[in-house]
């Protein structure tokens, strides 16, 4: 082949490719280091992890995979014969609360990392767990809800009793910012959405107590302070502040079902509470991901009417 001189025209070509080529490999640095920063934060595991479980009622100690634990999870939290979508959303949010209490350490004076006690952890019954629960977890295996690249707190409750709550309205939680769990209008009607109690003025003063207010007696219980969803922040006995979240569950969560109460009386020595709704009211609605399911939403719809601005993504397969 002859030998060709190279000319003005191939140099000027030649530089222009130099330069597309610097640009690319610029633009691909770039992507690189922002694709980095969108990684997810937090030691989020690619691989499913074996986790440590206290079963509360006999103190025994047992390791099982993560996805093995939902399964007995989501059985236990919500009706195992509920639309398959419910159970898949529900698998999302158990797996997302695990794995971010995971990422808090074990828990204090168990000696492992999980347990089957609702109050501290979440509820556990691997006797209820049928093939639509397997399934669900199957299905949804690996995935978690983020915010910004963080597993979020994905709580969830019973019932709203018609507009959920944020974190710190629902459940006085102030430890740090939760802007997915924003107030929402639901969309369910359930059986749990009125409820009524009553108080002798001894359980309201040993309730009280445990949230470290002492009265001398009880003379007056008014609603302190309400917020965005109309749930009681606040209570004032006898001209005292509590947090209504801690006194619900002083008092007993089964009867006072939730802070969003309506009606507030005292008469003698009892009191009397009318209400909506069963749980804080924080995150995903059981009862309104069961309706959502029910008109064909998908699992991850579900997710994030009750969650905003978060992102659904695959930790492990």
């Amino acid at each position: 082949m002859a030998f060709r001189f190279r000319d003005a025209a191939d140099i000027l070509r030649d530089n222009r490719i130099m330069v597309i080529l610097g640009v690319v490999a610029a633009a691909a640095i770039l992507l690189a280091s922002r694709g980095q920063q969108m990684q997810p934060k937090g030691n989020i595991p690619t691989e499913e992890p074996t986790i440590s479980v206290c079963f509360h009622e006999t103190g025994e100690i047992k390791s099982m995979p993560l996805e093995t634990y939902l399964e007995g999870v989501v059985a236990a939290e919500m009706d195992p014969n509920w639309p398959l979508a419910a159970l898949e959303a529900q698998a999302i949010v158990a797996r997302t609360f695990t794995l971010k209490k995971l990422q808090e350490g074990p828990l204090e004076g168990r000696n492992a990392q999980a347990s089957t006690d609702p109050k501290e952890f979440q509820a556990y019954d691997a006797s209820r767990v049928n093939d639509r629960v397997r399934q669900a977890v199957s299905n949804t295996r690996g995935k978690i809800i983020t915010y910004r690249g963080e597993p979020i707190r994905a709580w969830f409750h019973s019932s709203s009793g018609g507009k959920t709550a944020s974190a710190s309205e629902g459940l006085n939680f102030t430890k740090e910012s939760a802007p997915y769990a924003q107030p929402v209008t639901d969309v369910q009607t359930e059986p749990s959405h009125q409820w009524t109690a009553r108080f002798s003025a001894g359980e309201v003063i040993q309730a009280a107590r445990a949230v470290g207010v002492e009265l001398d007696g009880l003379t007056s219980i008014n609603i302190g302070r309400r917020g965005p969803s109309g749930r009681a922040e606040t209570l004032s006995i006898n001209g005292r502040e509590v947090s209504a979240p801690q006194f619900r569950l002083a008092i007993g969560e089964q009867k006072m079902r939730s802070t969003l109460i309506d009606s507030l009386r005292l008469e003698g020595d009892t009191v009397y509470m009318k209400g909506r709704g069963f749980g804080h009211g924080v995150g995903m609605s059981q009862w309104g991901a069961w309706l959502l399911a029910q008109r064909g939403k998908s699992a991850q719809d579900i997710v994030t009417y009750y969650f905003k601005g978060v992102q659904i993504q695959n930790s492990w397969q």
